[in-house]
């Protein structure tokens, strides 16, 4: 079998740019060693201060962890830390993993701001940082890879995950939705360069956020009786970034066990 390296550069490993990698716990690290594994070299983003102000707090050393692990699945690795409140930072982070690892094949966004806060008690601040993380830093992401994209016609990937939480998390949820429509534009506008673009819904992991009566009503929703695990999510995107994947394109993508 032609292996996607073989297919899409010959003799270099295609480069996956993850963004919103900031806990080997989570669904980002999990995906970025999956495409590890499956022979891409990986470039990623975190942000520590976001951490810092949830509940699980700042893994100290993660990004090396993270690394070093992505490394011995055979990646180059490129760790960023940037802000993506900021306008400027998706060409930043753009410059520096090509300057470090060379062209971005896949651009896959896990990045997130997420406050719950409902209708009545959203503040304008977060409303906004929720809009300019989730919304305008993706736009600003697919638009710089857009732009840069220069890679073999229908080898070319955009993932992003999303959500469809609303009640008590109203921009979080307010501001995934929109992702989700920047996101499924991108299957069409970036057609005539054979770039798929596709949003995940993997609905609630677990990544230390959880409470234990939250994970016993997410297990008896789930027919498979278990959580979701970032590994889940990382086979459905590894799928949708690999050649056997190109023909799922525009779609939103749930993966959740069958929670209801």
């Amino acid at each position: 079998m032609t292996s996607f390296q073989e297919q899409q550069h010959a003799e270099a490993r295609p480069l996956a740019l993850i963004t919103g990698v900031g806990r080997s716990v989570g669904i980002g690290a999990a995906i970025a060693r999956r495409l590890a594994e499956s022979g891409w070299d990986i470039a990623f983003t975190y942000w520590t201060p976001y951490d810092a102000r949830m509940a699980w707090g700042v893994q100290r050393g993660a990004s090396e962890a993270i690394s070093s692990d992505l490394a011995e699945a055979g990646a180059a690795t490129a760790a960023v830390e940037a802000d993506l409140a900021d306008p400027e930072a998706p060409a930043r982070v753009f410059d520096e993993a090509e300057r470090r690892l060379g062209p971005v094949t896949a651009l896959v966004m896990c990045h997130c701001e997420s406050v719950d806060s409902g209708l009545l008690d959203t503040t304008v601040e977060s409303f906004d940082r929720h809009f300019a993380v989730n919304t305008r830093a993706t736009w600003l992401l697919i638009r710089e890879y857009g732009r840069r994209f220069s890679g073999p016609h229908g080898t070319g990937r955009v993932v992003s995950l999303t959500s469809d939480h609303t009640v008590g998390n109203l921009p979080y949820g307010a501001s995934k939705g929109a992702l989700d429509r920047i996101t499924l534009a991108a299957a069409h506008e970036l057609a005539h360069l054979g770039v798929t673009a596709n949003a995940v819904n993997p609905g609630p992991v677990d990544t230390g956020w959880m409470s234990d009566d939250l994970r016993d009503v997410v297990r008896r929703r789930t027919p498979l009786d278990r959580l979701g695990t970032p590994r889940d999510t990382a086979h459905l995107v590894d799928f949708l970034c690999s050649p056997q994947g190109q023909w799922v394109n525009g779609q939103l993508l749930t993966s959740n066990g069958g929670l209801s």
